[in-house]
């Protein structure tokens, strides 16, 4: 008998739970729980220790004991699940749940932004993605083809255009400003804070960019947040990823018909920053991609008793 019901939603920087009794009407929420990243490109080994992790605190924040895992169904909303091999590789390495749903972290967010009605979302956060659900029940995915490539608008994608315009200041080919100068002491003490010193802040940077990854530009994302306000360069690259944002909207709705939900660690902050038609189609997101995970295997279990 399956007891509990679990709703996942799984990124490259974190995994949250939720969890739910299931007493075969509407499932009672629990408790909740996170743990380390579950996204498929970590590996399917480390996305399913999150994922157990963070179960595991969920139950303790119940007050409960876990039970064998053959007591509960999950539904999962995993980042990577785009990649059919790994997604397969996960699916297959099922450590014993009774029954599952796999998703991509869109999909469940937009179950969740919209408790399953016609909707489209757009996932803001270290990177990006859009997707649609049509009156028709069509869904269409639009970006999310990962860093450096895509996730326009994402807090990578600013930080890799905020690290050029310091290079530009560097170079003297912009004028200096306390935004600039805050990117370049970022760099700075990333390096010093490794025990690394160097003669210059053009050398501190070449080191720096050597060893930047995803997480290092998005990390950059918040400078550019903080001088919107008073730097023209700051405020022009917030504007820019409005403009993308407006794009991917267009893309998924081009008859402007559908609600829209933004979501995602930078949703709030890029709000201010989109055009005047797309901010007349913006509503508040109902729920977050662990409801929308937790939604889809009560559904899928609902689905099964009727047949």
């Amino acid at each position: 008998m399956i007891e509990y019901l679990i709703g996942v939603d799984g990124g490259g920087t974190g995994t949250r739970v939720r969890l739910a009794r299931n007493d075969g009407g509407a499932a009672v929420l629990l408790a909740t729980g996170s743990g380390g990243p579950s996204g498929l490109m970590h590996g399917v080994e480390a996305a399913w220790s999150a994922v157990l992790e963070a179960l595991q605190g969920a139950f303790s924040s119940a007050g409960l004991v876990r039970p064998a895992l053959d007591r509960m169904a999950i539904g999962l909303g995993l980042a990577g699940v785009n990649n059919k091999q790994w997604a397969a590789e996960f699916s297959a390495s099922n450590p014993g749940f009774r029954d599952t749903v796999i998703e991509t972290d869109a999909f469940t967010t937009l179950v969740g932004a919209h408790q399953g009605r016609p909707g489209v979302i757009i996932a803001i956060g270290t990177g990006s993605v859009g997707e649609v659900l049509t009156a028709e029940g069509k869904r269409r995915e639009v970006g999310g083809w990962g860093f450096p490539a895509s996730d326009e608008a994402g807090g990578a994608w600013l930080g890799m255009r905020a690290i050029t315009h310091a290079q530009h200041v560097l170079d003297g080919r912009a004028a200096g400003s306390d935004f600039a100068r805050a990117l370049i002491h970022f760099c700075d003490r990333s390096n010093q804070a490794r025990g690394a010193r160097f003669d210059s802040h053009r050398d501190s940077m070449f080191a720096w960019l050597a060893g930047a990854s995803q997480t290092s530009y998005a990390q950059l994302a918040p400078l550019v947040i903080e001088h919107a306000a008073s730097d023209a360069a700051a405020r022009q690259l917030m504007l820019a990823a409005g403009q993308e944002v407006a794009r991917i909207a267009a893309s998924l709705d081009p008859d402007g018909q559908l609600p829209i939900a933004l979501c995602g660690g930078l949703a709030a902050h890029l709000q201010p920053y989109l055009p005047e038609p797309l901010l007349a189609l913006v509503v508040k997101p109902h729920a977050d991609a662990a409801a929308g995970a937790l939604r889809l295997i009560d559904q899928r279990l609902k689905g099964k008793q009727t047949c």
